[in-house]
């Protein structure tokens, strides 16, 4: 990616740089609420993430996408279904690893689906199956599209859902138990194979929901291709950019007062990715990265924070995914830690010592050792991004 449009790879970086932030906690128990999912309706710092991801997955393909029109069909298909196959087959890997889970003193198999309990299972679908479908069918809607097609597209998605939950819904249609999409879920999925946070079968990251999601993407590439379409030219200069943002800003502004009102009648809910949901978020992407693009394009910063959120933007997959691999392989193994009640001696994994042992005694609330845990894991995967920049090191899917 050229130099002019390095507030991207920042953008792309500081992404997943929170997404880690607020996947990794010491304990869920004890995070301080802008680092937690808002229960329901609403947001918080925490909703923006996922969405502000999948509007830089956008992004990017704003640049590969005339390089794949170029090279025709077979080049276009190829390099998407191999990409699709992979990040949901890395997705799924994940979520079922490490095979095997401690019960008692043994370790057990986890089962596909569970024969003591046939409602529980491997999960199907995750944050990584999800970027995987939204990025494949974005991919196709841009190929074979014309601009005002897909502008014409991603808004009759964004009424029909709504339409979807009026209609198809429960007397609460935008309520946990009334959501038309748990229905697919479980015809589709399966009862074993869907998330069980909420309490109930339930998954964030389900098919209905990821209808909408593909919009996002394709915001983020319409705003790239912009950007790109604007300040392709040689000569591109700050007056150029200075324009970029003022227009960006100003669209950023009616995205996410559109998102807002429309919010008052079909709710800001990241869990069902409301419409509404989509439009917010994605307005609120447009200013954060407009805001980088003065900052860094005109303005010309490139300091200790662009250069930190930079490392993390070159292999933002892989280091999503050992933020994964990471926590799960070290829990494989066991750290004697006193003994219970019963005089029974009590296993903990490395990371939950380190936790309990370092961690949660930084004095302050419980949420600031939380805190310091989260810190400290991401201050870690940035020192193998680090070592993978300077090697020149750059793993891609």
């Amino acid at each position: 990616m050229n130099q002019r449009y390095y507030s991207l790879d920042v953008f792309r970086g500081a992404t997943v740089a929170f997404m880690i932030l607020v996947n990794n906690p010491g304990t869920w128990s004890h995070a301080f609420s802008p680092l937690k999912h808002a229960p329901w309706h609403g947001r918080t710092p925490t909703d923006l993430v996922f969405p502000f991801f999948l509007f830089a997955v956008g992004n990017a393909l704003a640049f590969v996408m005339p390089k794949l029109q170029a090279r025709g069909n077979r080049a276009f298909w190829a390099k998407i279904a191999k990409r699709t196959l992979l990040i949901f087959v890395i997705g799924l890997f994940l979520t079922w690893f490490p095979f095997v889970r401690w019960v008692d003193d043994s370790l057990v198999w986890k089962e596909w689906v569970s024969t003591i309990n046939p409602q529980n299972g491997i999960r199907i679908l995750g944050v990584l199956q999800r970027i995987a479908l939204c990025y494949f069918f974005a991919s196709i809607l841009i190929y074979y599209c014309k601009i005002r097609t897909i502008i014409w597209i991603s808004s009759l998605i964004l009424l029909f859902y709504w339409f979807a939950c009026l209609f198809f819904g429960g007397t609460d249609p935008y309520s946990l138990a009334n959501w038309f999409g748990t229905a697919i879920d479980f015809h589709v999925l399966g009862e074993a194979h869907m998330y069980k946070g909420e309490g109930v079968a339930f998954d964030p990251e389900g098919i209905a929901s990821t209808v909408t999601a593909v919009v996002q993407v394709v915001l983020g590439y319409l705003v790239g291709r912009y950007i790109r379409t604007s300040t392709n030219s040689q000569d591109a200069n700050n007056s150029n950019l200075y324009q970029v943002v003022s227009n960006l800003m100003v669209v950023a502004a009616l995205m996410t007062l559109a998102g807002l009102f429309w919010g008052l009648i079909f709710p800001i809910n990241k869990k069902i990715w409301t419409s509404s949901f989509v439009l917010y978020t994605s307005g609120l992407a447009i200013m954060t990265l407009s805001v980088l693009i003065w900052f860094i394009e005109i303005k010309k910063t490139n300091n200790g924070i662009t250069r930190f959120f930079d490392v993390f933007g070159k292999n933002p997959l892989f280091i999503f995914v050992m933020s994964a691999f990471i926590p799960k392989s070290l829990a494989l193994i066991k750290i004697t830690h006193g003994v219970n009640e019963e005089g029974v001696q009590q296993f903990i994994s490395p990371l939950r010592w380190f936790y309990t042992e370092l961690c949660a005694k930084v004095p302050g609330p419980p949420e600031v050792g939380s805190f310091v845990y989260a810190i400290s894991f991401l201050a870690f995967l940035w020192g193998i991004c680090y070592i993978l920049d300077k090697k020149k090191i750059y793993i891609k899917v």
